[in-house]
């Protein structure tokens, strides 16, 4: 394996990471909830289909339509990194759903128990962060060395 030095950007990546931790605490404060992405889609979603009122999930929903401007507020500094998928829909859609089934199964998402369950010393965001990465590592090793 090598490394491309020409692609190293430390100080995106830190600026990045100061900015999804500022986000966190304040979306922490502001409303004394994580920033689990999962719960924060999931929670209008139930919203609507119970037919309840969407006004308790305002903010959940200023935060999701954060996250879809996001890129087009990159694409004024800067273009937006190239992305490849090497995989077919049927894989997609299969992943998706693995996905799906994995954060329903840890009561949670990467980013909720990644960077907000982390950060607050929790036990079981623990757990489930060493979960994520040794399935990722593992799947990563049979798609690559034994595929």
């Amino acid at each position: 394996m090598t490394i491309a030095w020409n692609l190293f950007t430390p100080w995106s990546a830190l600026l990045g990471g100061l900015l999804i931790g500022l986000a966190t605490a304040l979306y922490l404060l502001g409303n004394g909830r994580v920033a689990g992405i999962t719960g924060i889609v999931a929670s209008p979603l139930r919203a609507l289909l119970s037919r309840s009122s969407l006004a308790p999930e305002v903010p959940r929903l200023v935060f999701i339509v954060g996250l879809l401007l996001a890129p087009w507020l990159w694409r004024l500094f800067a273009p937006l990194p190239a992305a490849a998928v090497d995989v077919g829909p049927l894989a997609l859609v299969g992943a998706g759903l693995l996905v799906g089934v994995g954060t329903r199964m840890a009561n949670g998402c990467t980013s909720g128990h990644g960077v907000c369950g982390l950060s607050r010393f929790s036990p079981r965001s623990l757990v489930n962060v060493l979960a994520f990465m040794g399935a990722g590592f593992a799947t990563v090793y049979l798609l690559r060395h034994l595929g």
